[in-house]
C-alpha cells in the first residue's frame, strides 16, 4: 500500500517560488486604476442597500459608474495601443 508520502512529489512537483513575477506586478499596476474605480462603485452600491436611494445616492452612483466605464475605456485603448505599437 503506498503511502501519500510517496506522492508527494507528484503533487509538489513545482511549487511556486517567489511571488508573482515583475510582468505580473506591471499588469497589477496599469490595472489599478480601474480596480479603484470598481471598488468605489462597489462602496456606493454597498451604502445604499439598506436604505431608499436619495438623489444625492443617484448621482453618486452614477459617477461612480462613469469613473469606471473611463478606467475600462482607458485601459482598453492603453492595451490596444500596445499592442498596435508592437506591431
Amino acid at each position: 500500500m503506498k503511502t501519500i508520502a510517496a506522492l508527494q512529489a507528484l503533487v509538489t512537483a513545482n511549487p511556486p517560488v517567489g511571488g508573482p513575477t515583475d510582468a505580473e506586478l506591471d499588469a497589477i499596476e496599469a490595472e489599478m486604476p480601474l480596480i479603484s474605480a470598481e471598488v468605489e462603485l462597489l462602496d456606493v452600491q454597498i451604502s445604499v442597500l439598506d436604505r431608499p436611494a436619495t438623489e444625492t445616492d443617484a448621482r453618486q452612483l452614477r459617477r461612480a459608474r462613469r469613473k469606471v466605464l473611463a478606467a475600462r475605456r482607458d485601459l482598453l485603448n492603453h492595451n490596444t495601443a500596445q499592442i498596435g505599437g508592437a506591431a
